[in-house]
């Protein structure tokens, strides 16, 4: 959205996976980000993993323990610590795919619980940061009005991969504007 309020045309679909919730002591592993028209169509996408140090994404993973829950996620985030990006490499080329498919156009990003990953964000992307509009497009919010007023549930799979929790938060929001034309609800 630029300045004069127009509407956004496009929205910037992120998920991040990070070893825990704390941005100033936990780290990104994996980034995935999408670019969809205001239809939630898909126009372009992105995904990466982040180079750290195995001995602190291990302390950072055993001090929370949700990683306990998601062991084949635990084993996939340390086999692939070795060939992944640095997070400057990863900066640059998220920073590179904004510009690319949002130009002038501030970003609005998208997603489940996307205030978590802003921090993150915030914290470990600066150069992307400033792309990004103040506002955003959180599923989460929609998940709570439709269960709450509506008594609608989505049943989103517990993947916990970046690319597959990105798609599942547009096709979430997809299934609420759905049921909203479904039941004449405006």
């Amino acid at each position: 959205m630029s300045k004069n309020n127009t509407l956004p045309t496009k929205f910037l679909w992120v998920d991040l996976e990070m070893t825990g919730l704390v941005p100033e002591k936990d780290v990104i592993l994996e980034v995935a980000a999408e670019v969809s028209d205001a239809g939630l169509e898909t126009l372009a996408s992105y995904e990466s993993t982040i180079q750290h140090p195995r001995q602190l994404v291990l302390e950072r993973m055993n001090q929370n323990p949700w990683w306990r829950d998601f062991p084949d996620n635990r084993d996939d985030f340390l086999k692939n610590l070795a060939g992944s990006k640095t997070l400057a490499q990863v900066e640059e080329e998220l920073v590179a795919f904004v510009d690319k498919h949002f130009g002038d156009e501030p970003a609005v990003l998208a997603g489940n619980s996307i205030h978590s990953d802003r921090a993150f964000i915030k914290q470990w992307m600066p150069e992307l940061e400033l792309r990004l509009h103040y506002r955003m497009l959180d599923v989460s919010s929609w998940k709570l009005v439709m269960q709450s007023m509506y008594g609608v549930e989505f049943e989103k799979p517990e993947v916990h991969r970046a690319f597959d929790d990105i798609n599942a938060s547009i096709a979430e929001l997809q299934y609420y504007l759905n049921w909203f034309k479904e039941h004449g609800q405006s």
